[in-house]
């Protein structure tokens, strides 16, 4: 149902005006990648954030580019879900910080729609129907984040980044990350437009850094810290603070034991782990080939083959190679007994995938923290002769829209 206000769009087979600022009463219907809900309105879909599925909703449209679909922020709740609650935070309301999508459910509920999405995404993308259980991690909901980027406003003030927006949100402390975080970046004053990067490691030291662009020059300022001590694997890591790392202290451990009971590598085997960052998982499948075996481990980040190297040098079966997957499958010409990837964001891609695939790996274990990307994926090794045997997904970013999967492929 759409508010009086709102005008007919269709004149003369030509797109009205723009609905940015209309009120629409909308029905929420299902979950979507995104971190929001879909309802519909005179033809058009409508994506709502801060509402929930079943809920009706009175929500303000924020975006309009004139195609078949906007979005909006449910701004009143006039028929509730008994999973709605009210969010911890203070600014995760609509016009707040856009940090996180689902304070208002329970923590059981934001499992249940992150699962909904996972599914979703693979059966419209690679035609796999399959029900999927978020796992909850050690640790609860708040207070999880170790590592947090805040931007200085016009005034100095650090905070975070309004939804889909460079409006800065200035914050005084935040639910989600580990307490004393937030409060360090935000009790001094930054050049206007710098990134200040917080990470507290597993010893609980806090690392800060500023990142500024002078002149078109990307510059970083290490203030505090810079050398993280963390624990996972059954090892003790050093690492460049603000290189790669799971921002929840759970998430190392939990992703390393999914990756070692599925990849099964053998005695004396031959296993790839690309897009390898500091080595996580090269030193889970270097415990399982052993000495006589070999790890090709593929990092393109110079900083993180460095510390990889150095936390691995126990392990002379593990062999780096740095620089970019898809150039450097090219030249391998060894068949793996398994392959790990844990590629970024947007997924590994076609070539990469025809790389694995060709390579004839009897088991692919594919760590992914978005949901589309791996199901785009899963549907190449799909075409190749791969089947999906296992999908676990964890809740490595609660509060979020964001998670993490594990999914074994298998020839």
């Amino acid at each position: 149902m759409i508010d009086e206000s709102v005008q007919d769009r269709q004149l003369d087979g030509q797109v009205a005006d723009s609905w940015v600022g209309r009120t629409l009463e909308l029905e929420v219907g299902a979950v979507a990648h995104g971190g929001h809900c879909v309802a519909r309105a005179e033809g058009r879909v409508v994506f709502v954030r801060h509402a929930l599925p079943g809920e009706l909703v009175r929500a303000q449209v924020n975006e309009d580019k004139h195609g078949s679909f906007c979005r909006a922020d449910a701004i009143e709740v006039l028929s509730a879900v008994p999973e709605r609650v009210r969010p911890p935070c203070e600014l995760a309301v609509p016009g707040g910080c856009g940090g996180c999508d689902w304070q208002h459910a329970t923590p059981e509920f934001q499992r249940e729609l992150k699962g909904r999405v996972v599914a979703e995404q693979l059966f419209r993308l690679a035609g796999i129907e399959r029900q999927i259980e978020v796992e909850a991690l050690p640790g609860g909901s708040l207070n999880w984040r170790s590592r947090v980027r805040l931007v200085a406003g016009a005034d100095g003030r650090a905070g975070f980044r309004a939804h889909r927006s460079h409006r800065v949100i200035p914050v005084q402390s935040c639910p989600i990350s580990v307490p004393g975080a937030v409060e360090t970046a935000v009790s001094r004053r930054w050049r206007p437009g710098a990134q200040v990067e917080v990470t507290s490691d597993g010893e609980g030291r806090g690392h800060l850094r500023e990142l500024t662009v002078v002149h078109r020059q990307r510059r970083a300022r290490q203030l505090e810290g810079g050398l993280a001590f963390q624990h996972a694997a059954g090892r003790d890591w050093r690492l460049d603070a603000h290189g790669f790392w799971q921002g929840h202290p759970a998430a190392a451990d939990a992703l390393a034991n999914a990756v070692a009971a599925w990849s099964q590598a053998p005695l004396g085997g031959t296993v790839w782990d690309l897009y390898a960052g500091v080595g996580l998982f090269a030193s889970v499948l270097a415990n399982q080939v052993g000495t006589q075996g070999s790890v090709l481990a593929v990092e393109s980040q110079k900083r993180a083959v460095a510390d990889g190297e150095g936390n691995l040098a126990d392990l002379p079966q593990v062999h780096w190679r740095r620089g970019r997957v898809e150039r450097l499958l090219a030249s391998v010409t060894e068949r793996p007994d398994v392959v790990v990837l844990d590629p970024p964001r947007k997924g590994a891609g076609r070539t990469v995938v025809d790389a694995i695939a060709h390579s004839a790996a009897p088991r692919v274990v594919y760590v992914a923290c978005d949901p589309a990307a791996l199901a785009r994926d899963v549907a190449t090794f799909v075409g190749h002769g791969y089947q999906l045997d296992g999908l676990r997904a964890f809740d490595a970013f609660p509060m979020t829209q964001h998670m993490e999967c594990v999914a074994l492929l298998t020839r």
